[in-house]
């Protein structure tokens, strides 16, 4: 794909790390960050609808507080409290003066993870965009804790997201962007790791983010909470709709600009043809899961291959505690988890129809919804 064609996009979410929006001291770089703003506001005036991710706010909050670590999830929580306010005002102040409104949104997990919260959220998001607004959004740290400090309710939780690459990333799935820019302090995705390997080469472009892509992927970036790894995660999410993702140096100058100028910056991921619905994205990647269903050979290869709906007698374990309509991880018999999919029965039940017949499920509980422990509508392959 040309550069030319990449960069064409209507809707972009643009997710700036906790990396480029300070200097070397760690404070706040300000001139930085109102090129960021000046670049965003003249594409806006363009015509595009551009949905900011922003980092920030529990180090501009210690700056301010004067302190240097922010061991304790209370401090961390204080921290975020005062940096984010500090955090927007900057943004408000910034877009005003090109005549262009700033609207602060503070997320957490429950946002994508609760449907009816999702949907509420994509009208509001797509209500401020036709308005001409431009969403600048955050995790909630003063209220939320899974991304501070992850301690869940049961250990094995996985969230929906814990840090500000997989939030960007389902923010451009679930509201159809068309591309999502990830602005750190890297050039890009390199074939090793630049720090230690003088010979390491930037790769341009990646067709799919595979298992040898995911290899390259190293260390998490000193003072944010994600790294390569994180950032390739997002990518594959995004592509997998269709999207584009561009990994890029943010503090090139007015790296913005530049990128929809059409400079060759950064690393291009290309979309896949998968195109994954709307519902299967959300099973997929905007869900928090606690529940497990583990499967043998057959009932993995049936999903993978040939699209079939999981059936009890492909069950073998069922793991913590989960209801009828709940996301639940599936496992093959390594305990790797493939796929995710909405069960048609609660843990209890699928406990019971472990191995059996589906004729038999009436016998055996009384009831009968479906045929299947999942249906395949309702099954999303990772």
């Amino acid at each position: 794909m040309e550069r030319s064609e990449f960069i064409e996009a209507k809707r972009i979410v643009i997710k700036l790390g906790t990396n480029i929006l300070r200097n070397d001291e760690g404070f706040v770089s300000l001139p930085r960050i109102y090129t960021f703003i000046e670049d965003i506001a003249n594409l806006v005036k363009s015509g595009k609808e551009i949905i900011i991710i922003t980092s920030g706010a529990v180090s501009m909050g210690k700056k301010r507080l004067g302190i240097k670590d922010t061991k304790g999830t209370a401090l961390k929580q204080a921290c975020a409290a005062i940096g984010q306010s500090k955090l927007m005002s900057v943004y408000e102040n910034g877009f005003d003066t090109y005549g262009l409104t700033a609207a602060q949104i503070l997320l957490t997990e429950d946002d994508f993870s609760i449907r009816e919260r999702y949907l509420s959220l994509r009208i509001t998001f797509n209500k401020l965009l036709e308005l001409g607004v431009i969403p600048v959004i955050n995790q909630n740290d003063t209220v939320s804790t899974l991304e501070i400090a992850p301690r869940y309710a049961e250990e094995d939780m996985q969230v929906c997201f814990s840090d500000n690459d997989k939030l960007s990333a389902l923010v451009a799935s679930e509201l159809d962007a068309d591309l999502l820019i990830i602005l750190s302090d890297i050039n890009g995705l390199y074939s090793s790791n630049p720090k230690t390997d003088p010979q390491a080469q930037l790769i341009k472009s990646v067709s799919e983010v595979n298992a040898e892509i995911l290899s390259l992927a190293s260390g998490v970036s000193e003072g944010g909470r994600g790294g390569m790894e994180t950032k390739l995660m997002a990518a594959n999410m995004v592509t997998r709709f269709g999207g584009k993702v561009l990994i890029a140096n943010g503090k090139e100058p007015y790296v913005i600009k530049r990128i929809f100028e059409g400079e060759d910056l950064g690393t291009m991921f290309l979309p896949s043809d998968e195109n994954l619905s709307g519902k299967k994205r959300w099973i997929g990647y905007a869900t928090n899961i606690i529940g497990k269903i583990v499967v043998n050979d057959g009932a993995k290869n049936a999903l993978i291959n040939e699209d079939k709906s999981l059936l009890p007698i492909g069950v073998t374990e069922v793991q913590n505690t989960f209801n009828k309509g709940d996301v639940v991880s599936i496992l093959d018999k390594d305990n790797h988890e493939f796929a995710r999919g909405m069960v048609n029965y609660d843990s209890v039940s699928c406990t019971k129809l472990i191995g059996k017949h589906s004729d038999n499920i009436l016998e055996i509980l009384g009831f009968k919804n479906y045929d299947a422990v999942i249906t395949r509508d309702n099954i999303t392959i990772l």
